[in-house]
């Protein structure tokens, strides 16, 4: 059973890229943007930019354990207005500890002007 949280289609992602926002910081860029469903949905992303295949999963298993725990403590935003995010990974983040991945994702959400409510 496929997870409803997840964007998987090409249009979706898309439309986030071209009528989302986006915002970078040291080790990720999280473009959003308001998709009128009733929960958010993510999608993480690693170029060839990044490395490997190794390297580009360990970058989308960090991100998606950054999220989780941001998630968990309820620092992203889940209120009447709900988003789709994706998550890419720049090539600095290679060789980078989850602490560090979840403060430049901390600091991206921050900067993005979406409050809890």
């Amino acid at each position: 059973m496929l997870k409803r949280n997840v964007l998987r289609k090409k249009t979706d992602f898309d439309s986030i890229y071209n009528r989302g926002k986006s915002v970078g910081d040291r080790y990720v860029v999280l473009f959003y943007k308001p998709n009128g469903l009733a929960y958010n949905r993510t999608g993480f992303l690693a170029s060839k930019k990044v490395g490997n295949s190794v390297k580009r999963n360990r970058a989308r298993r960090l991100m998606k354990e950054s999220y989780r725990h941001l998630l968990a403590e309820g620092f992203i935003p889940d209120g009447p207005q709900h988003y789709d995010f994706i998550m890419i990974a720049r090539n600095t983040i290679s060789g980078r500890k989850c602490a560090e991945v979840e403060k430049s994702l901390r600091s991206a959400f921050r900067r993005t002007g979406i409050k809890k409510k």
